[in-house]
């Protein structure tokens, strides 16, 4: 099972498309928030499978993947204090009662 690129993949294609499908679905921000890391997750598993299989310079895939992770890091940081604020100024976490934010 190890061996295998499309193994990978698959995994990485499930990934994606429970991010998406979790953002489309979810009504919370923290929802939101967790199926977007999935999708993140999910790229970088593609970047990780592609350099074990396919790239000569191992390193490359590899640095990738960091910097998906420094992202989603980063990302997961400015969401929550996001969030936070919002909830603190409509005291919901419920994108659709939040009118004030609309154009």
């Amino acid at each position: 099972m190890s061996g295998n690129l499309h193994t990978y993949l698959v995994v990485a294609v499930v990934l994606l498309c429970l991010g998406l499908y979790g953002m489309m679905q979810h009504r919370s921000l923290i929802g939101m928030l967790i199926s977007i890391e999935l999708i993140l997750n999910g790229a970088g598993l593609n970047f990780m499978a592609f350099n074990r299989f396919l790239a000569p310079d191992p390193a490359v895939g590899q640095i990738f993947a960091l910097f998906i992770m420094g992202l989603a890091a980063a990302e997961a940081a400015i969401a929550v204090s996001l969030i936070f604020a919002v909830y603190r100024k409509y005291k919901t976490s419920d994108p659709e009662q939040i009118s004030d934010l609309r154009g």
